[in-house]
């Protein structure tokens, strides 16, 4: 077996910046990975590119048409359609695993890896319901092994940024956040003509079985397979689970926000049974915490006008792409896109007036590369545990799902966050605890 870290202090909060306390047992510390990678094709090409310049062991994917790139580049890799029979397999010769499976199947992947010791890398968002967010956070402590969740934004320089100016209360207070998305659209979001939707033969290099884990059986749709599972609230968790994590990261993380009171949806109807709707505005209200105020943070999807911050230029339009901005007593805070890449002050001459000043703040340390670069620098001892380690990424992807269970049932949630349920709706708890199938359910035991 390759390398094995004896213990590590989980760590806390976001740009806490947290340290490896364990060793490496009997491996020099520049010792290369042993790596298996779940979810070979699409999202999971960046694991199996970050995999090779270690030693990427074992692949695994339920579709061999869409690993067949992965498949081909790394003949050495075993091959495999069952992760459970992967890891039955090989678990003495694996250290860790990357999962980039669609969101239904995360849980099971991740808890089944970890069971055996293994470091995990997960795919945002990180679970598919609440009940499995909070297990795989206890599930990281118990194995003691180093997690890490796919939210690239979370290791980028802008992210640091936006930390360092909260920090420094340049803002002042801020009660206010804006989020916006494109989203949903297609490719990704595609409602079928009718519903049920058209079924018909599975293809010959799909595991139709497979692919379902945990979720009851039904028959074969391409309106599922092999993106549009997004929008199918068995499967994804709608554009707020495709992006959510990404564009609610810095505020989650530097305004320390927590588990929302309540969040409210305004929504169009669904296009049919089982679809996500087709655009939303969900309000989250976060309470006060310690001497910060409390928070209103909306986030909007296409169709619904985004409303501009005070401080905008009036004759410039918000990017149509996506965004976020702190509405701060003092000054607003900006970034476009999905991700906290490119933080600014607006208008543009607030910010030009003020930037020598925020250059002087103490910078926070940078993380080279992206995620999988940091979980792997952890568990060689060559860094501190990963930011986005699972003690904050469920939370963060906690916050995500409320706004999507929402979404899913139209309903205001009052969220009774130390009890995991809704205050008066007993009628949601299959929703944050779902059924799973014979063979897939974990972690009941933690």
């Amino acid at each position: 077996m390759g390398i094995a870290v004896k213990s590590s202090a989980l760590g806390a909060g976001a740009l806490a910046f947290p340290s490896i306390t364990g060793s490496l047992s009997g491996q020099a510390a520049n010792s290369r990975i042993n790596l298996a990678v779940v979810g070979a094709g699409g999202m999971g090409n960046y694991a199996v590119r970050q995999g090779a310049k270690e030693h990427l062991v074992a692949l695994c994917d339920v579709d061999d048409a869409r690993a067949a790139g992965a498949f081909r580049n790394h003949p050495r890799a075993r091959r495999f359609r069952d992760f459970r029979v992967m890891l039955d397999t090989m678990w003495k010769e694996i250290d860790a695993v990357a999962i980039s499976t669609p969101d239904h199947t995360h849980f099971a992947a991740t808890m089944a890896a970890m069971e055996r010791g293994k470091h995990v890398f997960v795919q945002k968002p990180l679970a598919h319901n609440v009940r499995q967010l909070r297990t795989l956070r206890k599930a990281a402590r118990h194995y003691q092994v180093i997690t890490q969740m796919g939210n690239q934004g979370h290791t980028s320089g802008g992210m640091r940024r936006i930390k360092e100016w909260v920090g420094s209360g340049i803002l002042g207070e801020v009660r206010e956040v804006i989020t916006w998305t494109n989203r949903p659209n297609p490719p990704w979001f595609v409602p079928p003509q009718s519903f049920p939707p058209p079924t018909g033969a599975v293809p010959a290099t799909l595991d139709w079985d497979l692919w379902q884990g945990p979720v009851a059986a039904r028959e074969f749709s391409s309106a599922y397979v092999p993106i549009r599972w997004r929008g199918w609230w068995d499967y994804g968790c709608g554009a707020l689970g495709d992006i959510g994590c990404h564009t609610f990261d810095a505020p989650f993380a530097v305004l320390e926000l927590g588990a929302p009171e309540t969040v409210e949806v305004v929504r169009q109807r669904p296009p049919g049974k089982g679809f996500i709707p087709m655009s939303s505005v969900v309000t989250y209200r976060f309470p006060a915490r310690g001497d910060r105020p409390p928070v209103t943070l909306e986030w909007y999807e296409a169709g619904f006008d985004v409303p501009k911050p005070k401080r905008w230029d009036p004759r410039q339009e918000l990017p149509s792409g996506g965004g976020m901005y702190l509405e701060g007593s003092k000054e607003t805070l900006f970034h476009a896109g999905m991700r906290p890449n490119r933080p600014v002050l607006v208008p543009e001459d607030r910010f030009a007036a003020r930037k020598a000043e925020l250059d002087r703040i103490d910078p926070l340390p940078p993380v080279e590369g992206g995620p999988i670069e940091e979980w792997m620098r952890a568990i060689k001892g060559e860094g501190p545990l990963p930011l986005s380690n699972f003690d904050y990424a469920a939370p963060l992807t906690e916050m995500v799902l409320l706004g999507a269970l929402s979404q899913r049932t139209g309903r205001t949630i009052h969220w009774d966050a130390e009890n995991m349920r809704v205050t008066g709706q007993p009628e949601l708890d299959a929703l944050i605890d779902e059924p799973s199938r014979d063979g897939w359910d974990y972690g009941r035991n933690l």
